[in-house]
């Protein structure tokens, strides 16, 4: 045991006192004292010492009630206490212990058991220490290759989801543009025949115009006049049916792109508006409620600096949600109750004051959630959807696209049956690695 490790004696008996101090200092401890338990207290707050022999039957606050108090602190908790007592009795040992004393040592002293214990005792705690010591690096240790092994999952996850929902999607839209050009570009020249043979048979009407009853029962069978009315107005719909599968086609790849190894320039609302072509489909409206508004306010940004496709998933997480919690507020509400009070997600983009940073705002009028959701939102594997619906990643990805990423923020503002709103910033110009990640350790901070 070192002989630095510092013993304060309690007892209000002066010849008592100089006995144990003479053992003690004899046996290379250094040695402080106290004749009464508030003195003793005072002492160890000021001077905590390695372990404390303490007299039980004292004026004023006894040993008892000066044990009780110094393990109810936690700053003094783990400081051993050794009761020093004339009583042998086993009704006063128990109620020592049960106070929270380590040992007991009976007056009158036997220099070689005091030494003896208060020797064992010492080297007890020193033992706790480093092995409370190693356990809290152990946890340090097992706390950060945790986040890291969820950081990884999260990356892998989305890794493997932007690349499959890429090919699928550049696929899709390789395999859909084929066709479309074929039918884009036949269809003027389609036009331009049916055009030339309604000509030839207004010639033919004005050079026979009393044709046979054969030929005039046909032309009243296939209703000649309505066709020549109505067979342009097909081929115009079909030119814009046309122009609507490349409008999606054109989304589709936008919002699919893959990301090189650096940010690149894009626009934003490209983004945006490719993600909620993807997701018309769940904004129609059905049998039990009106189509879900989106409203869009898009300022005057420039072409920001970033990794386009991850940005993309990040909305389109955002809308998917704000779409299940519109789902979720129908729940009990008419047809006409919903028309009245209508769904909406309104989406709005603007620069922050400094120029520096695009602000993209995603609100909903749904259900909203609690405080405690909140805190947990972002959290990896957390999520309020049932068994089959939901994985918790959605979000947890989000933020660390935005955030470790692109050195964003992210916010989340909702009241309970109110509706939410998320808040992202993303830099103009992306930062360099090292200043991404002195951002990062600065928002945590």
């Amino acid at each position: 045991m070192s002989s630095a490790a510092l013993i304060l004696v309690v007892d209000d008996t002066p010849a008592n006192l100089e006995v144990i101090c003479e053992t003690l200092g004899d046996g290379g401890y250094e040695v402080a004292t106290a004749i009464n338990g508030d003195r003793a207290l005072k002492r160890i707050q000021a001077h905590p010492p390695d372990l404390v022999l303490l007299d039980v039957q004292m004026p004023g606050i006894d040993g008892f009630e000066t044990c009780q108090r110094l393990k109810a602190d936690p700053t003094t908790a783990s400081i051993p206490i050794i009761f020093m007592t004339a009583l042998s009795d086993a009704a006063s040992k128990e109620k020592g212990f049960a106070f929270g004393a380590v040992d007991y040592i009976t007056k009158p002293f036997q220099e070689q058991e005091v030494l003896a214990r208060v020797k064992t005792h010492l080297q007890l705690r020193q033992l706790t220490r480093n092995l409370e010591q190693r356990v809290a690096e152990q946890t340090v240790d097992l706390t950060i290759a945790f986040t890291q092994l969820q950081e990884s999952q999260l990356q892998l996850v989305h890794r493997e989801k932007m690349s499959t929902l890429g090919n699928l999607v550049a696929g899709v839209a390789h395999e859909i543009n084929n066709p479309l050009g074929f039918i884009a570009g036949n269809l003027k020249p389609a036009q331009d025949y049916i055009k030339d043979l309604f000509q030839l048979l207004a010639l033919y009407q004005e050079e026979v115009p009393h044709p046979s009853a054969t030929l005039q029962a046909v032309v009243e069978a296939v209703d000649l006049a309505y066709v020549q009315a109505d067979l342009p107005k097909l081929l115009n719909s079909m030119q814009e049916g046309v122009e609507r599968i490349r409008t999606i086609s054109t989304s589709l790849r936008t919002f699919s792109r893959s990301d090189c190894d650096r940010p690149i320039l894009c626009n934003i609302h490209d983004g945006i508006d490719s993600t909620i072509m993807i997701l018309k489909h769940r904004l129609k409206a059905n049998e039990t409620r009106p189509e879900i508004e989106v409203i869009t306010d898009y300022g005057d940004l420039p072409q920001v600096q970033c990794f386009a496709g991850q940005l993309n998933q990040v909305f389109m997480n955002l809308l998917a949600n704000a779409i299940d919690a519109l789902e979720d507020s129908n729940q009990g509400r008419s047809f006409a109750a919903i028309q009245a009070n209508p769904n909406q997600i309104i989406i709005k983009t603007a620069l922050s004051d400094d120029q520096q940073q695009c602000v993209i705002c995603i609100q909903d009028n749904g259900v909203g959630m609690t405080d405690a959701v909140k805190q947990k939102i972002f959290e990896h594997l957390f999520t309020t959807k049932g068994v089959g619906q939901g994985t918790g990643l959605g979000l947890a990805i989000a933020h660390q696209i935005v955030v470790e990423k692109h050195a964003g923020t992210v916010e989340v503002h909702s009241t309970l049956g109110q509706g939410t709103e998320f808040v992202m910033t993303i830099p103009v110009q992306a930062l360099t690695l090292r200043d991404t990640q002195a951002t990062i350790c600065l928002n945590a901070a």
